[in-house]
C-alpha cells in the first residue's frame, strides 16, 4: 500500500522493463476524467487522447499503458482493489464536477492550503486528490458534497428534509453530470480496458 507519508510519487511506469514518464500533474488526470465523461467522442478517441495526455513517449504496449493510466489515475490502487487510495475517492466523484465546482474547488484550495490552482505549475495529481478529499467541513464545495450526496430518505424532521431538499436543489449538479454510484471510475476502466 502506498503512503503519500512514506513513499516518493510517481513520476514513471514501468511497461516491459521500459521506464517510460507519465504526467503527473493535476490538470491531466482532471482532463482525463472530463474527457472519459464527454459524450462527444468516440471510446477509440477517448484511449488515443488519454495515451497522450499522460505519456510524452507512448509505450509500445498499449494495454499495459492502460492499466498505468488507470492505477496511475486511481492513485495507485489497482482497478480490481475494493480498498486502497483510489476507493473512497469513487464516492466523491457522484458528487462533484471539476468543470461545473472548478470556482468551488479554486476557492477552497485557496481558503484552506493558500494554494492557487490556476497560477501553480505543478502539483502531483497524488497530492492534490488527498488535498481535495481532506478539505474542511466548513469549505463551500465541502458543503456542497455533503448536500448532494445526503440521503433524504434517513431524515426524519420534516422541516429539515424539506431544507436539505431546497440546499440538494440548489446545489444540484446538472443532468449531464450525474452519475450513479461508482459508474464514473467503472465507465473510464470499460473504456481503456476495452481497447484491443
Amino acid at each position: 500500500m502506498f503512503s503519500l507519508l512514506l513513499d516518493k510519487l510517481p513520476t514513471t511506469v514501468t511497461i516491459d522493463n521500459t521506464i517510460y514518464k507519465i504526467n503527473s500533474n493535476f490538470r491531466v488526470s482532471i482532463l482525463f476524467e472530463l474527457m472519459m465523461l464527454d459524450n462527444e467522442l468516440t471510446e477509440e478517441e477517448k484511449i488515443n487522447n488519454a495515451l497522450e495526455l499522460y505519456y510524452p513517449v507512448i509505450p509500445t504496449d498499449l494495454n499495459k499503458a492502460i492499466e498505468e493510466i488507470i492505477k496511475f489515475y486511481s492513485c495507485g490502487a489497482n482497478s480490481s482493489d475494493s480498498k486502497g487510495n483510489g476507493s473512497s475517492y469513487k464516492s466523491y466523484n457522484d458528487v462533484y464536477n471539476f468543470e461545473y465546482d472548478s470556482e468551488y474547488i479554486y476557492s477552497a484550495f485557496m481558503d484552506q492550503y493558500n494554494i492557487d490552482l490556476n497560477s501553480i505549475k505543478y502539483l502531483h495529481w497524488w497530492k492534490f486528490k488527498a488535498m481535495f478529499k481532506s478539505l474542511k467541513e466548513d469549505n463551500l464545495i465541502s458543503k456542497i458534497i455533503s448536500y448532494r450526496s445526503l440521503d433524504l430518505s434517513e431524515i426524519k424532521d420534516d422541516e429539515e428534509k424539506a431544507r436539505y431538499k431546497k440546499l440538494k436543489e440548489i446545489y444540484k449538479l446538472p443532468n449531464q453530470y450525474e452519475k450513479e454510484d461508482d459508474k464514473k471510475i467503472k465507465e473510464i476502466e470499460a473504456i481503456l480496458m476495452n481497447k484491443n
